[in-house]
């Protein structure tokens, strides 16, 4: 299987103005916003926890996003620890004035630490499969 068709739709996003810099594009900050949203439903799936973000790893911005931009976040896992996860993150981003033109925009590693109700690291342990 490539990494492609084992990449986990988590989060679709129309960037609005209020997102933008005074260079008209999209935030970086927003774009990791969204990552780090994304990366901790891709953990969820694989274990229900509650998560804490300890890192983000290998952001590089390859392509400008604009206001009008759809924008999927799909995630792939890369590694599961005793009581962390890491998830990649990949960003493309259908454009506006031609929706059927969609580029990479970015992609980063996220790590991920499973925490109990005190906020204190727990093991991950997988969920239930679901169908569908």
């Amino acid at each position: 299987m490539s990494q492609t068709d084992s990449r986990c739709p988590a989060i679709r996003v129309l960037m609005m103005p209020r997102d933008t810099n005074p260079q008209g594009t999209i935030f970086g900050g927003v774009l990791l916003s969204y990552m780090d949203q994304a990366g901790a439903i891709g953990a969820r799936e694989h274990a229900p926890h509650n998560y804490v973000t300890v890192a983000i790893d290998g952001v590089e911005f390859k392509e400008p996003v604009y206001v009008g931009d759809l924008l999927s976040f799909y995630t792939t896992l890369s590694r599961v620890g005793r009581t962390s996860i890491t998830v990649r993150v990949h960003v493309d981003a259908a454009r506006n004035r031609d929706p059927a033109q969609v580029v990479s925009v970015t992609e980063a590693t996220l790590i991920y630490v499973a925490v109990d109700d005190d906020r204190k690291p727990m093991p991950v342990t997988p969920g239930p499969k679901r169908d569908g």
